[in-house]
């Protein structure tokens, strides 16, 4: 039987285990990354391991979403990141230079290799032909240090692409569209791999937005065969060494096939606040719009401001709207600027931000009360903005721009009829991508040799081996699609103590019930309660790292999400699964005890636990973990773990059997 392009990448880089959905597979990483938010967190972790060098082909760490330095802590945590890359052997990208995943894309992706990131739109780079999976941090620094990645083996999803998109519709469509019919749990245990004519008809560009939304469908990853078009992006940024040839076979299988036809698709948007809340941009047409953001790892490229500055030339817009370009890169920035569209969009009223996350997590132009933002971004979670009650769209930079102009969401076909001489902008890309190199330190130009420690840099705590029972008072009860943003959230505020575990704990799920984590310290111990799709969004592990400093010994919830119910394993934390019965029975402040012993149920395999709640009635919790994650959470957690495999003589290379 054939292979898919996913299946061949992953057969090139085995280590463990077969190819068949639901096993689980170790595969050898080619390629890490991480950003100034999980990045602390994952040279603490790989210093803990006692390792001295990278041993994967190329580390970056990105410093992209806390940019502004607000105070000592995010300069020196800053400091600290280039002094460990330096130390260890990591390129280093200065705070403003760019997000992770558009810096990465322009200087080190390549098509056929294995990428692990420690920030869940990881699968940028999926759109030129690399396998790139998102994890929490401490997975990062057991690759780092010559460790496999395990995961289950995904379902590989077909979705097969036919015709061409039409005028005033775009990649971004794509994605919503495909939003709107999955739902953000449509893509849970499954790699989308797209085939078929319609892939031709786009742009590197344009498949990198496709593949970076597919973190908001929960997919594990998402990826495109490579072709002419690869070749010629790669060959634009100079690297057309690194290209290879990768296409499914004639006979090779998926488990499930999506066909969409492109030409069928119009402009949409996200309403709020939710990813997949998607409708025609027709439908919600005439509504005010206060500020509008173009920029994030989704749409924040050239390629996606220019169409912006065409359709401003000559332009203003409306006095009552406020519009931001906030730049995926710097070299973005400056390729804008030297051929002259910054200062047309300028002119026309746009305010530009240094090439930074920001925004897309509550930093820097947070909306005004009771008001409306049109993104480009990939997200717009109840509160992510940085204001609680915020009203955040998504849509394409054609959209945003269109709305900027009229000062109200309007499909910009209809703009276009209304002004009579606004033209479809198309997608254009440059000659060469030529922008300046020096805010990318490579490993042999380090100006730091030892680790730069800053008084807010705290240590890596531990958690005790797992006992005999797990049991307590139920702290928390939440609703379905809990993110990490509701654990542990991103603003500016918080951001700043991520190196300091202590501190940030104090912020635990306030954002769900602010008296949170004064309780758990004041219990010492206890369980929380949840619905499905627990933990979506960011991959930061500190929404598992936290609570269990808090003293969390379990989560039961109907469902998790896929990097949350690993960062809960690597942090000695149970993720059992319960029916929706019993959910609904359980309330906040119950107590719920594990009634089986829970160290030897969990290291003999066992899958059912029964639960006693309040001494009154019983239920049956599951546990779906591997025989290496039984081993992880019995140890009280991965890094523990790991330093147990090593010091058992089987080095930093195969830590993570």
């Amino acid at each position: 039987m054939g292979q898919t392009v996913a299946e061949k990448i992953l057969s090139d880089h085995l280590v463990e285990g077969e190819l068949a959905t639901g096993e689980e597979i170790g595969i050898e990483i080619d390629q890490v990354l991480s950003q100034d938010t999980t990045g602390t967190m994952v040279w603490l972790q790989f210093e803990a391991l006692d390792l001295d060098e990278v041993q994967t082909e190329l580390a970056a760490q990105y410093c992209d979403h806390q940019t502004y330095q607000f105070d000592f802590k995010n300069t020196d945590d800053h400091r600290f990141l280039r002094s460990a890359a330096g130390t260890f052997g990591a390129h280093f990208s200065r705070p403003g230079n760019g997000i992770c995943h558009q810096v990465h894309k322009e200087n080190f992706a390549a098509p056929g290799k294995t990428l692990l990131g420690a920030d869940s739109h990881t699968p940028t780079p999926g759109g030129l032909g690399q396998l790139a999976i998102g994890a929490g941090g401490l997975d990062i620094a057991v690759a780092m240090g010559g460790g496999a990645y395990y995961i289950d083996m995904p379902e590989i999803v077909e979705i097969r692409l036919e015709g061409e998109l039409p005028e005033w519709a775009t990649a971004k469509d794509i994605a919503l569209h495909l939003l709107g019919e999955l739902t953000v749990k449509g893509g849970v245990g499954k790699i989308f791999e797209y085939t078929g004519p319609g892939v031709e008809n786009l742009s590197v560009p344009e498949r990198t937005t496709i593949t970076n939304l597919g973190t908001e469908l929960g997919a594990t990853s998402s990826i495109f065969p490579t072709d002419e078009r690869t070749k010629e992006f790669l060959a634009k940024l100079g690297r057309e060494d690194v290209y290879v040839d990768l296409q499914p076979d004639d006979d090779a299988e998926y488990d499930e096939t999506i066909t969409i036809d492109l030409s069928e698709l119009e402009p949409l948007i996200a309403e709020p606040s939710m990813p997949d809340n998607i409708v025609p941009v027709r439908e919600v047409a005439g509504t005010p719009v206060d500020q509008v953001i173009i920029g994030s790892c989704t749409n924040g490229a050239y390629e996606d401001i220019l169409p912006a500055a065409k359709m401003l030339e000559g332009r203003e817009i409306a006095k009552t709207t406020d519009m931001i370009v906030a730049p995926a890169s710097k070299q973005a920035s400056e390729m804008l600027a030297r051929e002259g569209w910054t200062a047309e969009m300028m002119a026309a009223g746009v305010n530009f931000s240094e090439a930074t996350c920001g925004p897309c997590i509550g930093i820097g132009h947070v909306p005004g009360s009771d008001s409306v933002s049109l993104r480009t971004f990939n997200r717009n979670f109840e509160g992510r903005s940085g204001i609680e009650d915020d009203s955040v769209f998504l849509c394409s930079p054609e959209v945003a721009t269109a709305a900027a102009l009229a000062g109200e969401i309007v499909d910009p076909r209809d703009l276009a009829d209304e002004l009579g001489d606004l033209e479809d902008p198309g997608l254009e890309m440059p000659e060469t991508y030529d922008g300046s190199k020096a805010d990318l330190i490579p490993p042999n130009e380090a100006v730091d040799d030892g680790l730069i420690k800053g008084p807010n840099i705290g240590d890596v705590p531990l958690r005790e081996p797992l006992g005999s029972h797990i049991g307590g008072e139920a702290l928390l009860k939440m609703e379905d699609n809990i993110t990490t943003d509701h654990i542990i959230p991103a603003s500016s505020d918080i951001l700043m103590y991520r190196s300091n575990i202590e501190k940030l704990s104090e912020f635990t799920l306030s954002r769900v019930d602010s008296t949170f984590s004064e309780r758990a310290l004041e219990a010492g111990n206890g369980v929380l309660v949840a619905g499905e799709n627990y933990g979506q969004g960011s991959s930061r592990e500190h929404a598992a790292l936290c609570p269990m400093y808090l003293g969390i010994e379990a989560v039961f919830a109907e469902s998790f999400a896929r990097i949350h119910k690993a960062n809960l394993f690597n942090f000695g934390i149970v993720p059992y699964t319960i029916d929706s019965e019993t959910y609904e029975r359980i309330e906040q402040s119950d107590t719920i005890e594990v009634v089986d012993d829970v160290a030897e149920g969990i290291a003999s395999g066992q899958k059912e636990f029964t639960i006693r709640v309040n001494d009154d009635w019983e239920a049956t919790a599951h546990l779906s973990a591997s025989p290496r994650e039984r081993d992880i959470v019995a140890a009280g957690g991965k890094l523990t773990y790991t330093k147990q495999q090593a010091e058992g003589g089987s080095g930093a290379a195969p830590a993570d059997d």
